[in-house]
Order: structure tokens, then sequence, then C-alpha cells
């Protein structure tokens, strides 16, 4: 049986810890030197499964020594040098430090101790697997980069005396907006504050939409429903002031401390809370005040009506759609961040069956399709309420899809938004894609929808039809006009080469076709077609009807009236990569060189934020690939010999 006083003492060691953890090289050879350490030795190596049960034994022969993490069949006893390479090489060069000590890898049977159901007997599986023993908790891991996340949790969680005291937070600072960060905010489900530093552009993005609307009447009441460290909705109060009440909540009760201890610090007010002078501790004005929930976010959508909503959950947000659309006003705006970059970008399609009902493959526009499919899901949910969607702003991104939509109240609004939910036919072999005609007709063959005839010329299925998704527009020009003008007075710097993207990618125009302008006093005011001077105007006569109060509903429909002219020219649904559909051999021309060609050749043309080498066109594949052909030239090695032979003919 097993003697207690074969573990290392308390006295002498501290906590008991696994004989795997050293602090040198020489501690873990002692193991085989010490006196008494065969007595030790034998506890920890010599475990063998004789009758079913596991017996404890010495396994010591004259003048050879065994290997302390290592049992007896994987490594017999040798002599004292060979023993040392082995102890250096194997154990102690892979290592896990950790507060001044070493885990070193372990080949002992530690993982196979299972217990039988009646409990009275012990499973021993022959395959030893090595791992490191943690000295934290005494948890058995396989991998080395495992234990190194595993040790990282500890830190985070404040288990071990790795943070120093009065150093568990730091401060970071975004659009003048300072929030205290946990140790451990960069890791997702493992902490209460979570904060992801790139996605600045999603909440730069989220900012400028909610100025814009702010601009149209106020006060609002917006809703950051999953508030983290809180410092979105700070963002919004800090520098809208009066033009909104934020209301951050989040479920979680260190999170709620955090967003209050927050907001101490840029010195806002929060509403309702036990401390109601924190503000004021330092002796300054509070500069703005928020609400801070701690309710579930389809709880407080229920229960309260907003004009804008913003939904960032770890992963998707389907689970939250029916609740913000049931509550938001006419006209209000939801804007819904997805982050299940696996599911949308077709990487899990399980997931994406389950979260969106809907059927998709790989592409190479797979970013716009994740982007339709998550409109889909919101036209949806929204037509369940008897509404239905404008989209005004349509981002996908590598980490993030960001959509925001306009509210529109009433069954008629909701049946528009749900005709624009259609099937889409991909071609398998060419990536051709055009979405179905709307109708109820049965056709015998839906190849005939594709332009191309990869079918007549291809055996077996050449498409397949993916979807539903959203064919409506992705984009509103006048409403990113006027967000990039707030971007402009919020000095984001970062965020205006998206917007200026976005804008040319709603007009499907070219940069190029903004530039000839002959007004020399607007010259320098113009940035890719956008007039500044022009925005201006429209801000000063929106900001004129009102004077801190909010609209009727008569000028709330004259904001719609005078947006939707803008979004009935429909832009062209998907791009093309110009890498991907190039011809092989030829130098392609360079991507401006071929937008310019492309527009001269009378298609609508556009870079894409979707793609760095994508472009966005009404022209079909086929017609894409005439105008990438034609001005394509041969490599210079390539273009010399025809030369020479047609010059060496002699007639």
């Amino acid at each position: 049986q097993w003697d207690p006083s074969f573990v290392f003492s308390d006295e002498e060691f501290g906590p008991v810890r696994h004989v795997s953890i050293q602090t040198s090289l020489k501690g873990l050879e002692m193991l085989v030197d010490l006196n008494g350490g065969e007595l030790q030795l034998s506890l920890v190596t010599v475990l063998k499964l004789e009758k079913g049960l596991l017996v404890w034994f010495s396994v010591f022969a004259a003048g050879r020594k065994s290997c302390p993490l290592c049992p007896e069949e994987k490594f017999k006893a040798c002599y004292s040098h060979k023993l040392q390479r082995h102890l250096q090489n194997l154990h102690w060069k892979v290592y896990v430090e950790f507060e001044g000590q070493k885990m070193c890898i372990c080949h002992l049977p530690c993982r196979q101790l299972r217990s039988s159901l009646s409990g009275d007997q012990v499973i021993y599986n022959s395959r030893l697997v090595a791992h490191y023993h943690c000295a934290v908790c005494a948890v058995t891991i396989a991998r080395k980069t495992d234990m190194v996340s595993h040790l990282k949790r500890h830190v985070n969680k404040g288990e071990t005396e790795a943070i120093p005291a009065g150093q568990a937070f730091q401060i970071m600072k975004e659009l003048g907006t300072n929030v205290q960060l946990m140790p451990n905010h960069t890791t997702p489900q493992k902490t209460d504050t979570f904060f992801n530093r790139k996605m600045k552009a999603n909440r730069q993005l989220v900012f400028c939409s909610l100025a814009v609307l702010a601009e149209e009447r106020n006060p609002l009441e917006c809703l950051d429903a999953f508030g983290a460290t809180g410092i979105m909705g700070l963002q919004w109060a800090k520098h809208l002031r009066g033009s909104v009440k934020v209301t951050i909540n989040d479920i979680n009760e260190s999170c709620v401390k955090m967003i209050k201890e927050n907001c101490h610090l840029n010195h806002v007010r929060v509403e309702g809370g036990k401390r109601p002078g924190d503000a004021q501790g330092d002796g300054d004005t509070p500069i703005a005040a928020v609400e801070v929930v701690k309710m579930d976010a389809n709880v407080i959508m229920h229960l309260r009506p907003f004009d804008y909503i913003h939904l960032d959950p770890f992963g998707t947000a389907v689970n939250y759609l029916d609740a913000a659309f049931r509550n938001v006003r006419h006209s209000g705006i939801v804007s819904v961040t997805s982050t299940d970059t696996g599911s949308l970008y077709c990487k899990n399609v399980n997931v994406t069956v389950r979260h969106y009902s809907c059927q998709i493959v790989r592409t190479e526009y797979y970013k716009e399709l994740a982007a339709r499919m998550v409109l889909a899901s919101v036209a949806r949910a929204a037509g369940r309420c008897n509404k239905g969607i404008e989209v005004l702003l349509c981002v996908a991104v590598e980490h993030f899809v960001l959509v925001v939509v306009r509210v529109l109240r009433g069954p008629t609004q909701a049946d528009e938004s749900a005709k624009k939910l259609r099937q889409l036919v991909h071609c398998q072999w060419c990536e051709e894609r055009v979405f179905l005609r709307p109708g109820s007709m049965v056709e015998e063959s839906l190849y005939k929808q594709l332009p191309c005839r990869c079918h007549g010329s291809m055996p077996g299925k050449t498409a397949v039809v993916l979807g539903p998704l959203w064919s409506g527009p992705l984009f509103n020009t006048g409403f990113l006009r006027r967000m990039l003008v707030a971007a402009v007075q919020h000095s984001m710097e970062d965020l205006q080469p998206l917007l200026k993207t976005l804008i040319c990618e709603a007009d499907c125009t070219t940069f190029k076709s903004f530039t000839s302008t002959n007004s020399p006093g607007l010259a320098n005011q113009v940035e890719c077609g956008v007039l500044i001077k022009t925005l201006q105007k429209v801000d000063e006569a929106d900001s004129s009807d009102h004077a801190g109060k909010r609209k009727s509903g008569e000028e709330g429909g004259n904001v719609l009236k005078r947006l939707k002219p803008e979004t009935l020219l429909e832009h062209p649904a998907f791009y093309y990569s110009v890498h991907r559909h190039s011809m092989r051999g030829m130098n392609m021309p360079k991507l401006n060189k071929f937008l310019q060609s492309a527009n001269e050749a009378g298609f609508r043309v556009s870079r894409t934020h979707f793609d760095p080498t994508g472009v966005r066109t009404d022209a079909t594949l086929e017609q894409f690939k005439a105008v990438l052909t034609k001005y394509s030239v041969a490599p210079a090695s390539a273009s010399h010999a025809p030369i020479k032979e047609e010059t060496g003919r002699v007639d």
C-alpha cells in the first residue's frame, strides 16, 4: 500500500507537489542520488498492473538506477551517466517555467487512472501519454501550449502571486475615453470583462451611425446590450452628451462593477447608482450621465423601448434579434455585430444551418455571403414583429460582420423586406452566381438563369442553390456620407479610408470618377466624391428643424423620404477577384487601370472592402474576363519570341 511519507513534506517543500516540478536540473538528478530517494522513486515510477490492481514496489537493481519520470517498460534501469543524459534531454529540455518552478514532462501513467463504475477496480490504458503537472492545481495537461494557457488563466484569476498588489488593472484610452482592463481582458469566455482591441473599427462605425441618427432626432434612448467594460456606451455619452440617453447593460456582476468604475474614471455620472457622488469625487462636474443595468439582454429589450440598439454578444446574435425588434421605435436603428466567423465564413456548415437556416459553400465572395446571411436573419426577425428593414451599412472583415439597419414599422414594410430574401444559384466551376428570379412558377432547369455555359460543357451537377440570402442593397450612400462627416468631426482618421471605400462601393464608382472637379473652392473638400460642404448644409438644415426636441412623426417621415431615393439605385450584387480570374502566364493590369478600362467599356465598377483584390461590377463573369484578358500583357520573356518569329519570315 501507498505510504504518505513517500510524498514531499510540507515543512521542507511547502505545498505538496509532483516530483516532476523542480527548480533546477540538479534537483531532478537528486531524486535518484538522495539517501532514501529509492523509496520515493519507487512510489512515483513503479506503477504496475497486476491482476487488475495497481501495485507499488521498487525496481532498483544493483549498480543501475531507474528514471523517476518514466515507467520501467519505457526506460529501463541504467547507469548514472546514461540516466543523466536522459533526464536532461528528454525531461528537462521541454520544461514549462512558472514563478521559478520548472514543470518537466512526465511519462508516468498518471493520466491513465480511471475508476470503474463499481469503484473497486482501476482501469489502466496501455498507451502512455506524456504530460505536465500544473504547479498550482496539480492537473495533468498533455500539450505544452495548453499548459502555458492554463497557467495564464491561473494568473488572470488571481490564484497566484504573479500579479503584485495594486497592479491588477491597466488603463486603456480610445477616442478620448479611459477604461480599466483586467489582466485577462483579451481572453473571451475566460474573463468577465472582455475587451478586444481589434474591434476598434467596429466601435467607431457604431458610434458614427449613432451620431447620424442623433442629428435626425434627439434625445435618443440608446442601449449597449452587452457592455463588458462599458467603453462603447461611455464613448456615446462622452461625445454626444445631451443628444443621447445611454443605457449600458450586462448580466455579469463583475462587468457592472467595472462599468461603474469606468464611469467614475471618465467623470460620467451613473444614474440610479448607490454612490451618486462618485463622478464628483475629484471636484469635477460630470460631463454626462449613463444608466448601468444588470439584466439579461432579452429581458431589458422586451421591457423598454429604444431608438438605437447595439448587439455585440460573443458569437452569434440570432438569439437576441426577436427581442431587439420587439420594442425598437419607428425609424430607429439596430446594429448587429456577429463574431462567429467559423459559421459565417463556412468553416462549420452544420452550425450555419442551425443558427441562420441557410445553406452555403465556401466561395470567393464568402465575406459578402456572410453579410447577406446575417441580413436575412435580421429581416426574418423584423418580419415576425411586423417590421421591415432598410440596410444602411454592412461591413465584413476578418474578425466580425457588422450590419446596421433602420427599422420601418408596418406589415407592408415587412412584406417588402421579405420579398428581398431569395436563393442564389452558384456555379461550382467558374463561380458565376445569380439570384433566382422571384415567382411561384417552377422552372425546368435552374441552370438557364446562370449566364455561364458550364452546365453544357461540364458533366454532372455544376451548380448549387444557396440561401436564402438578402438580395437587396447593402449600403445607403447618403447615410454613409453623413457618417464620414461625423468621422471627420470626431477626428477618426483611421476610419475615414474605410468609409470612403464604402461610399464608392455603394455608388459603384471609382476614385478617379470624382477627382475631375474644376471648382477651386471645393477642390480640397472633395474626398472620393463626397462634398463635405454639401453635407454640412444638410446637417445644418437638420439641426435647424429642432432645438432640443424630438421631431414629429411627419418630420421623421421626411427624413425617410429624403434618404429613400438614394437607395433606389441598386448596386451590383457580389464581386469578382482579379487574381482568381486572371489568365495564367499573363501579366494582369494594375487594379486602378483595370477599373478605368472597365468603366470606359460601359460597366459600373468599384473597389470593395470585402476583398482588396475584388471588383464590384454589373458585368457578367464572361464580360469581366474579356476586359481582363484584353488589357493583360504577356511577360517580357514570352513576348519576344513571336516578334523574332515574325521578323524572320521571308514572305
